[in-house]
């Protein structure tokens, strides 16, 4: 898979950051912060930065002390493997934390790309720092975070090594349904703002596999499909197809059949 990585935006004007207007402020921050509290974050974080679609946020490689919480808009993360094979281990939205990968070593183990046109927020990590040990609940929160990086990548794991392809893409339209529903979007009808080829790169099957995966769900009556809009119109089924309690789909049709 070949992945085009185009130069960081220079449109947009930068803007400073204001997390107490923000509609994403329950996502990025816990319930209980005072509002002197919310100004202190608000200080320490340099400014908003627009991404228009397909440019770079930071680049794999990168020296960072940077983290970026997403606003608004979509991204992938991207890996570049020695042989130079490129894989997506990530799709990050609204509410969600990009650049914790540069915490251990100070540089970025990916690459982000916007999917759309995007803003973040930049927060200098050794001032979040400093921050964090003066507001407990806020450490609590960032560690939070952190715990669900690591299910993420843990379930990208199993994804590869022990699912069948109609159970990955069953798993990570659900994964979607949940986080749009967390924003308080539908959980049920949603855009797909990622490629057939990203998710198919994310989830280690082919695009031709994919688009046959995708034409057998909506054949079972599972979801409707409209360009990159979806629609879960049979949730349960999805569910257990995920949960490995459906056979698989070929077994299905040869039953049928």
């Amino acid at each position: 898979m070949h992945i085009v990585l185009h130069p960081e935006p220079t449109a947009a004007r930068p803007t400073a950051a204001r997390c107490a207007q923000c509609a994403f402020r329950a996502l990025c921050l816990p319930e209980n912060l005072s509002d002197s509290e919310v100004v202190r974050l608000e200080q320490i974080i340099g400014r908003r930065r627009r991404v228009l679609r397909d440019d770079v946020l930071f680049r794999m490689g990168e020296q960072s002390g940077m983290l970026y919480a997403v606003r608004f808009g979509h991204f992938k993360s991207v890996q570049t493997d020695r042989r130079g094979d490129q894989h997506i281990t990530g799709f990050q939205m609204a509410g969600e934390l990009l650049g914790i990968d540069s915490i251990g070593t100070g540089q970025h183990a990916s690459t982000a790309i916007a999917l759309e046109d995007s803003e973040v927020c930049e927060i200098p990590y050794a001032k979040l720092q400093e921050l964090l040990v003066q507001i407990p609940r806020l450490m609590a929160h960032f560690h939070r975070i952190m715990g669900r990086e690591i299910l993420r990548e843990q379930a990208v794991m199993i994804f590869l090594g022990n699912m069948r392809a109609e159970q990955r893409l069953a798993s990570f339209l659900l994964n979607l349904s949940e986080r749009y529903a967390m924003r308080g979007y539908s959980s049920r009808s949603f855009q797909l703002r990622m490629s057939r080829e990203d998710i198919g790169g994310y989830l280690g099957l082919t695009i031709e596999c994919i688009s046959r995966q995708l034409a057998r769900f909506r054949q079972n009556g599972w979801i409707t499909l409209n360009k990159r809009s979806v629609e879960l119109t049979d949730r349960e089924a999805l569910v257990a197809l995920a949960a490995g309690l459906q056979p698989a789909l070929d077994e299905r049709q040869q039953r049928a059949a």
